[in-house]
């Protein structure tokens, strides 16, 4: 099943991401810093979770979700991160350029498991797919 290699791939991506979300989280810096922080902490929270979520369902459709971090990143589309301050504008750059390509992703695995006839994946990856939706609004809210 096409979607199911899609979705390791983006098990992948919230791994990374996770990660990501977290040094943005303790390094951004300024006038902005408790909003962003709070921000990118409830963005790594639902990112967990979602990882959770796609490593069980590709279980139940009987696959092997990737379980190592050198697995992870040899297929992860999203990039890491040096250690740094960054700045609020640049956080809301990380953040909305990954949410974008997470979504963008998410359309992809959505559409494959329709065609695949998996209704659970698409339930799940609309639901990521709305949730993506709203936050890209919240950062273009915040920028102005």
């Amino acid at each position: 099943m096409k979607h199911i290699e899609k979705m390791n791939v983006y098990l992948a991506n919230l791994s990374v991401w996770n990660v990501k979300l977290h040094n943005l989280h303790w390094n951004v810096t300024g006038m902005q810093f408790m909003p962003l922080h709070q921000f990118t902490e409830a963005m790594y929270d639902k990112t967990f979770a979602a990882y959770d979520d796609v490593a069980e369902h590709i279980k139940i459709k009987g696959f092997k979700p990737l379980v190592k971090v050198k697995d992870y990143l040899e297929v992860a589309t999203i990039e890491e991160l040096d250690y740094k301050d960054f700045t609020a504008n640049e956080v809301l750059d990380y953040v909305g350029s990954d949410i974008e390509l997470m979504r963008d992703f998410a359309v992809e695995i959505r559409n494959l498991a329709d065609e695949e006839s998996d209704f659970t994946a698409v339930g799940i990856f609309e639901d990521y797919i709305a949730d993506f939706e709203k936050n890209l609004w919240f950062l273009r809210q915040i920028k102005g």
